[in-house]
């Protein structure tokens, strides 16, 4: 039996196919390169040295259906839109955290995604009692989220806590005093 034969009925391992996963994984992105270089007539060490192309990309989304049954969806990394009428894709370097909002009964929570930032880096501010803005940078990473709030909060009871790459906002929610008062009937 010859050596190649051996080979072949060698039992493979795990390893031997991601291997092969990250040849054929390699194999794709280089004939992509070609590609694209051969449709913008320039050349793949061109490609690779463009500055646009040398930031990293985060994109994602999450749908949530709302208390009145209408889809939202909520978009999150660094890759915007254009302007209006404009269907080109702009790439920054701040990245929209991931950020989930729960509106209780007495407070309103965020939980806002950060990796990778450290906490002194991390600044929140309310602009008024319906928005909170969320930055952070830290080295190679900056955050930036501006959020709409689902009811009116008293910014003055917020509290924040940022542990593991997860930043924890909670504020109490403005208190809507009764405006009704007894009346006192007198008999005449």
């Amino acid at each position: 039996m010859s050596d190649e034969e051996r080979f072949r009925r060698r039992r493979r391992d795990i390893f031997d196919l991601f291997n092969d996963l990250f040849r054929e994984l390699q194999e794709e992105m280089e004939e992509f390169e070609r590609q694209i270089s051969r449709h913008l007539r320039i050349s793949p060490e061109e490609l690779k040295s463009m500055e646009r192309f040398n930031k990293p990309i985060l994109y994602g989304f999450r749908i949530e259906i709302g208390p009145d049954g209408v889809p939202r969806i909520y978009e999150f990394g660094n890759v915007r839109r254009g302007e209006r009428g404009k269907p080109h894709i702009v790439v920054s370097e701040e990245r929209e955290p991931l950020t989930d909002i729960y509106e209780e009964e007495d407070k309103v929570r965020i939980v806002a995604e950060m990796p990778g930032v450290d906490e002194n880096k991390i600044k929140v501010e309310a602009i008024d009692d319906r928005r909170i803005v969320i930055e952070a940078s830290n080295h190679d990473r900056k955050y930036r989220k501006e959020i709409d709030l689902p009811a009116a909060v008293d910014i003055e009871t917020a509290e924040a806590v940022y542990k593991n790459g997860v930043l924890e906002i909670k504020i109490k929610k403005k208190r809507e005093g009764k405006k009704s008062r007894l009346i006192q009937i007198r008999k005449e």
